[in-house]
C-alpha cells in the first residue's frame, strides 16, 4: 500500500510539473468584499519567476463615521488544477491608516494570509475568489482577526 501511494504522489507531482501554471507578467483590476467596510480594492499582481507572484491591493473605506485606508503586499505561489484554473496560497502584510472623528485617527498594521481559487480565461482576464484572514495591531480600530472574502476581475497583461 505505502509503494502504491508512493508512486501515485510521484505521478501527481510529475503531472503538476508538466502543466506549469502561465502566470501573466503583470495583471491590474479590482478584488470586490467586505472587510470591516473595506469593500473595495485596486489590485496590482507582478510575475516574480516560475509560478510566484506579488500582489499588492489598496483598500478604502468610507462609510459607518470611519473613513480608512489600507495597503496590503502578499508573497503568492500558484499551483494548476486543470483547464485555465489554479489555485494559489500565499503571506504578507500591511498598513493603514483611520479617522474615526472625535479625535479618534492613527494608524494600524497587519498581517495576513491568502487562499483562493482563479480562473484564466483564453483572452486577457482572470476571475478569482479568495479569503484573506488579517490579524491587526491597533488597540483603538483594527486590534483582532478579520475575515477578509472577495472576487477578484483583473486584466492581464
Amino acid at each position: 500500500m505505502k509503494k502504491i501511494v508512493g508512486v501515485l504522489a510521484i505521478f501527481i507531482l510529475t503531472t503538476v510539473a508538466v502543466q506549469a501554471q502561465s502566470i501573466s507578467k503583470n495583471a491590474l483590476g479590482l478584488r470586490l468584499g467586505d472587510n470591516d467596510g473595506f469593500g473595495g480594492e485596486v489590485s496590482y499582481q507582478h510575475y516574480l519567476k516560475e509560478n510566484n507572484r506579488l500582489e499588492f491591493d489598496l483598500g478604502w473605506r468610507a462609510s459607518n463615521n470611519v473613513d480608512a485606508f489600507k495597503l496590503v503586499g502578499l508573497y503568492q505561489w500558484g499551483m494548476p488544477i486543470d483547464g485555465g484554473f489554479n489555485w494559489f496560497v500565499g503571506a504578507g502584510g500591511g498598513i493603514g491608516s483611520f479617522d474615526a472623528g472625535n479625535n479618534n485617527d492613527g494608524i494600524f498594521a497587519l498581517v495576513a494570509g491568502d487562499i483562493g481559487i482563479e480562473y484564466n480565461f483564453d483572452f486577457p482576464l482572470i476571475l478569482s475568489l479568495d479569503v484573506r484572514p488579517e490579524l491587526g495591531f491597533n488597540d483603538s480600530y483594527s486590534d483582532d482577526l478579520d475575515l477578509d472574502i472577495a472576487l477578484g476581475i483583473r486584466y492581464q497583461f
